[in-house]
């Protein structure tokens, strides 16, 4: 996806032919470079390169063109007791009541003695002979069953009813993208996320784990599905909601975004699943004018659902060479100030509106951190 926020903007060809030069001159190597606590060091890069999409996540804390950093953790909520382990009837289940094993009163059977069965309706009631209509969303089985005796009390003495669930239909689970067998599950006992994935038979060799999010009632979850499949952090293993979606992207195809005082404010493609903060300035025309703040640029980092840093570079020191190239994860969100960069809650106020019409491409810890609530986090 290509936002353009800003098509008419006025660019500056000559600042536009540095940056390209630059880049050109740096190319897309990503450096760890060596500790680094204190401002003015020039520490020489190490020869050593992460993966081309999660550069090591405490690259910030090294790195000498940075002049501020701040680790933002979102509350986890406490762990959730395990659901009831009787399933709950709901719309579009169906299911079988076998009545004295007579087929005038009981559900449906086809040929071969498989059961039809009867589906639960869109009001939560089904259809039975002699009783009629009768209410079971909301109930389990066994209160199903006794609620059916009744019923069939009042036409037959001390009736004798079972009840099965033909086929669970109405907790769908949706597990999309980077799956081995991605599509729509259905819970017949309560299922955690884990038990989720592997419904799905796992996920495929280029899912990006990292930018992986659990969806609840059109909210990002302050899951952390990476710690869990890779650090065994199983207080991540929540138990899962009918309707969830369990969304995992690929790594193909990532970008990052570069917003404020920039001709083409937008998303800027990663190169190769590699991008300097150098090469997305310049690929998104550069800076609007003379007086743009370069020695305070904002970088809004997602390292999961639950954790994100807020980085502020001193890019003047990346251009006259006082550092090497700063590099950039998938999903960052570069905000280049009009004038000082004050406090991160006027940058992230500013934007906060771009971010909203964005959201769906946004990396989860954003949306869990930035955009919730309407943004008053």
């Amino acid at each position: 996806m290509r936002l353009r926020v800003h098509p008419h903007a006025i660019r500056r060809p000559g600042l536009v032919a540095l940056l390209l030069a630059w880049s050109a001159a740096a190319g897309c190597s990503v450096f760890t470079g060596s500790a680094f606590h204190g401002k003015g060091s020039t520490a020489a890069p190490s020869a050593a390169s992460p993966s081309p999409t999660t550069p090591e996540p405490d690259l910030a804390a090294t790195h000498p063109a940075v002049v501020d950093r701040q680790v933002v953790t979102v509350r986890v909520p406490a762990q959730q007791e395990a659901p009831p382990a009787d399933y709950i009837v709901g719309p579009n289940d169906v299911l079988f009541v076998n009545v004295f094993g007579d087929p005038k009163l009981s559900s449906s059977v086809l040929a071969g003695d498989r059961a039809l069965g009867s589906r639960v309706d869109g009001a939560g009631t089904v259809q039975l002979p002699l009783v009629g209509s009768v209410q079971v969303a909301g109930l389990t089985l066994g209160q199903i069953q006794q609620k059916l005796q009744q019923a069939y009390a009042k036409y037959i003495s001390q009736p004798w009813v079972v009840v099965e669930i033909v086929e669970p239909q109405s907790q769908p689970l949706y597990l999309v993208g980077e799956f081995n067998s991605p599509g729509v599950y259905y819970m017949d006992r309560p299922t955690n996320l884990v038990q989720a994935i592997a419904l799905a038979h796992g996920v495929k060799p280029d899912a990006h784990i990292r930018g992986a999010r659990v969806l609840r009632n059109d909210r990002v979850l302050p899951v952390d599905i990476y710690r869990l499949l890779h650090e065994g952090a199983f207080d991540q293993n929540v138990w899962l909601h009918p309707n969830d979606t369990i969304f995992v992207p690929d790594s193909k195809d990532q970008q990052v975004f570069v917003l404020g005082e920039v001709a083409r404010p937008g998303a800027v493609p990663m190169i190769r699943g590699r991008l300097t903060l150098t090469e997305a300035i310049a690929l998104a025309g550069g800076p609007l004018k003379a007086g743009t703040d370069l020695k305070r640029i904002g970088i809004i980092r997602s390292l999961s659902p639950t954790r994100g840093e807020l980085i502020v570079i001193d890019f003047r020191r990346v251009l006259e060479g006082a550092a090497w190239p700063f590099p950039l994860m998938a999903g960052d969100i570069v905000y280049v100030p009009r004038t000082e960069l004050g406090r991160w809650n006027d940058a992230i106020r500013e934007i906060l509106p771009t971010l909203q019409v964005i959201s769906a491409a946004l990396q989860p810890f954003v949306q869990v951190q930035f955009l919730a609530d309407g943004g008053n986090n």
